[in-house]
């Protein structure tokens, strides 16, 4: 059941991706409704049908034409000018109707290479873009510069207390707070001495008694 599901969800993501190479493609009708032969008129001629349009990487160039009538082959430039298929690009297609892939970015030029077609005007120029270059770059936003900030103080500082009044309203001594310094320590030496008077008294009166 585990394969079969892992199975299901790769035909969906394979068909996801068809679809949407599928819908990135544009398939161009040469010629239209007149398809791939001699112009009748300078009005209708391959260069007219061609101006205006956008051409892509991944488009397909269908040439509607009967086999044995006409042919179509990819040529340079100056075999364009020259309505020549010396130097063909690929094989010259002469079955009918021909389907051609546009592979990779920049000019394509094609004719008829049957009798004087291309003469007559039985030829087709575009230019192929990349589909990386069709919308314009995103401009880049710099950030703006901190602001510095000025440190606050510390709230949980201590800070110095008020001065107590001392009695009377004399001024506290210099350099020390107001506060009431706590009485000293009693003196050791007179606690030995009081407590040595004390054992002196309680012995003579033990003494008398017995």
């Amino acid at each position: 059941m585990e394969r079969v599901s892992i199975f299901m969800i790769y035909c969906a993501l394979f068909g996801l991706v068809f679809v949407n190479f599928a819908a990135a493609q544009t398939v161009h009708t040469v010629g239209d409704n007149m398809g791939w032969r001699i112009p009748t008129s300078a009005s209708v001629s391959y260069s007219n049908w061609a101006s205006g349009k956008t051409f892509m990487v991944g488009d397909i160039l269908v040439f509607n034409f009967m086999t044995n009538e006409h042919d179509v082959v990819q040529v340079p430039k100056a075999s364009y000018d020259d309505c020549s298929d010396d130097n063909a690009i690929g094989n010259i297609i002469t079955t009918g109707p021909a389907n051609i892939t546009l592979d990779m970015a920049g000019e394509r030029y094609y004719i008829c290479s049957i009798g004087r077609h291309c003469e007559a005007g039985q030829k087709l120029n575009i230019t192929v873009v990349s589909s990386s270059t069709g919308g314009p770059t995103p401009p880049v936003t710099t950030p703006p510069p901190a602001t510095p900030t000025t440190p606050q103080p510390d709230a949980c500082a201590p800070t110095p207390d008020a001065e107590t009044p001392r009695p009377g309203g004399a001024p506290p001594p210099t350099g020390q707070s107001g506060r009431i310094p706590p009485p000293p320590p009693p003196n050791s030496a007179s606690v030995s001495l009081t407590t040595s008077f004390f054992f002196v008294i309680a012995s003579a009166a033990l003494a008398f008694i017995f």
